[in-house]
């Protein structure tokens, strides 16, 4: 009985715990970026596709995956050279 308890809690526990906030359409494109850079490789071309187009990209199906990551690239580039320097982008800030 006393098993079966604490089993029964483990899986609540398990199941029930907070979920991590939804990362916004950069923060997918910097996850996707850091998995490659990190030796990954896409497996899913249309997870690649989706996150270009979120990022307002327009993506051809037949448009090679390296390519499609390489304009995600640009785009990241793009937003961070967007933000204003006291959004901690300016040199020289420590991070």
């Amino acid at each position: 009985m006393r098993n079966t308890l604490s089993r029964l809690r483990q899986w609540c526990a398990l199941r029930f715990r907070p979920q991590a906030p939804a990362l916004t359409e950069i923060g997918q494109a910097r996850a996707l970026i850091a998995a490659i850079d990190a030796g990954g490789i896409p497996l899913n071309p249309l997870r690649v596709n989706t996150i270009a187009r979120n990022l307002g990209l327009e993506v051809s199906r037949q448009a090679p995956v390296e390519e499609t990551v390489e304009r995600i690239r640009a785009a990241i580039e793009r937003s961070r050279r967007a933000l204003p320097p006291e959004a901690g982008n300016a040199p020289g800030n420590g991070r």
